[in-house]
């Protein structure tokens, strides 16, 4: 099976609850270390990953809200 890069992020608990917000949504989905464990709180890059076939799902699952310009 072959993965995609999603998204990355220098903190581990952010790539998890993305994942777990994905697998809510049946999107399998997984987390991969790029670097060194967490030094002084400053944390380890992280790369969540999905499957081709959801990637376009997945982004909007995960994308910030748009706020609409005429009511903010």
């Amino acid at each position: 099976m072959s993965w995609i890069t999603l998204k990355t992020t220098s903190f581990r608990w952010e790539a998890e609850l993305m994942e777990q917000l994905l697998a809510a949504h049946q999107i399998p989905a997984r987390i991969v270390d790029l670097g060194l464990a967490s030094y002084l709180g400053a944390g380890s890059a992280t790369a969540l990953q999905v499957r081709p076939q959801d990637k376009w799902a997945a982004s909007l699952l995960i994308s910030p809200i748009e706020e609409d310009p005429d009511n903010g």
